[in-house]
């Protein structure tokens, strides 16, 4: 298990350090609340952005299948709580990312997904 968490550590920070590079500026990593976290929360201008970071290093399955309607559901809720505590709602537009990344040690690839949900997808 500890293998897991440095591997996620390390594919939260490479993707960080991608939304830097892009002009974002890193607000929070790992937002928790009961019942979600949110890996990554960086801003540029008024745009907000809630990134979720997947990481395999072997292909058994595709990656983007792992965000499930159920993992977009906690996401967003966790969101509109991270919006809310910090009165975020009318300051912020807001869109909810994905980065994919494969491989081990330096032949990792990365797939960033910009807007690759949104609330209207999730069936409530």
């Amino acid at each position: 298990m500890h293998h897991r968490s440095n591997l996620g550590k390390e594919a939260e920070e490479q993707v960080a350090q991608r939304l830097e590079q892009d002009g974002f500026t890193i607000l929070e990593y790992n937002y928790r609340k009961k019942g979600g976290e949110i890996d990554l929360i960086a801003t540029k201008g008024s745009l907000l952005v809630f990134v979720e970071v997947k990481m395999r290093t072997q292909s058994y399955f595709d990656l983007g299948d792992v965000i499930t309607a159920s993992k977009q559901k906690k996401i967003i809720a966790t969101a509109k709580d991270y919006l809310a505590r910090r009165n975020y709602h009318h300051t912020f537009s807001y869109r909810f990312d994905v980065a994919l990344l494969q491989g081990i040690n330096k032949k990792i690839e990365l797939t960033y997904i910009p807007n690759a949900f949104n609330e209207g997808d999730c069936t409530w």
